[in-house]
């Protein structure tokens, strides 16, 4: 699925099940909610945390999906391109930080 028909696909989603887009300071907080998830599931797989008996069930996937959701309902309902955005960005990184990493010891 490109970028594009992930937008399109959420879009009708929104219109067929789920009514309508929630506002987008909604969708902020929900946004929010859900990177704070991936941070939790983070911890525990990867960090020194230890799992509790509520988290063994969650995957790191499906939270990552849930976060790209709410990204691609913010980018819909505020008239954003997500293909053309993206390209634009990594563009200015590109530009940016040509040399940027290549000279940095801690990535050697």
């Amino acid at each position: 699925m490109t970028i594009e028909e992930a937008q399109k696909t959420v879009d009708t989603w929104i219109q067929t099940t789920g009514v309508r887009y929630f506002n987008e300071l909604t969708n902020m907080a929900m946004l929010t909610e859900e990177v704070g998830e991936v941070a939790r599931i983070i911890a525990r797989q990867y960090g020194e945390q230890s799992f509790k008996e509520s988290d063994r069930d969650k995957v790191l996937a499906d939270e990552l999906a849930d976060v790209l959701f709410v990204v691609i309902c913010l980018a819909n309902q505020t008239g954003i391109d997500l293909t053309d955005a993206l390209q634009r960005n990594l563009t200015k990184k590109t530009l940016r930080d040509a040399d940027r990493h290549q000279q940095n010891e801690k990535l050697q």
